[in-house]
């Protein structure tokens, strides 16, 4: 797998909200590794807020999301499709302020993989997740998504 860890590994025009280099109006995000953990950074703005000041709930939960679903990317080589997940909101996340997200992979089958989520801001833990995702093959995924895989995704499945 390419170390470039971002959208961009699966084409260009991809459409990911978290993870697209190019989207309008998404995250944006990069990732890096820190020894078996994958992490990324971003600061949240007044986009992304729900009460006056305050990143919205479900965004948070989104960003844990996006860097367990990379987890999988990164350490399988393989994407997955979110099963369940279960998050707790321990304090709320300040807009304009950096955030980081940690992801590490605590349990890897050859079809579903469960991953652990710590989001964290100001040195103090904000949220805490766990996310079971599901690998699927070519032709699974190109049957849940009603459409052929695209080009670049297709290197992913499993």
């Amino acid at each position: 797998m390419s170390e470039r860890l971002d959208g961009s590994i699966f084409g260009a025009g991809q459409p990911c909200f978290g993870c697209a280099p190019d989207h309008p109006f998404g995250f944006r995000l990069g990732f890096t590794r820190d020894g078996d953990e994958i992490v990324t950074r971003m600061t949240p703005t007044e986009q992304h807020q729900g009460p006056p000041g305050i990143m919205h709930g479900g965004l948070v939960a989104t960003l844990a999301d996006e860097v367990g679903a990379w987890a999988c990317i990164a350490a399988l080589g393989k994407f997955g499709f979110t099963v369940t997940f279960s998050v707790r909101l321990h304090q709320a996340v300040h807009i304009g302020r950096e955030v980081e997200a940690r992801a590490r992979i605590s349990k890897a089958g050859s079809r579903f993989v469960d991953v652990e989520v710590k989001v964290s801001q100001d040195a103090q833990t904000r949220l805490t997740g766990a996310f079971h995702f599901l690998l699927l093959g070519k032709s699974d995924a190109e049957k849940l998504l009603g459409r052929p895989l695209p080009q670049g995704w297709s290197s992913f499945a499993r």
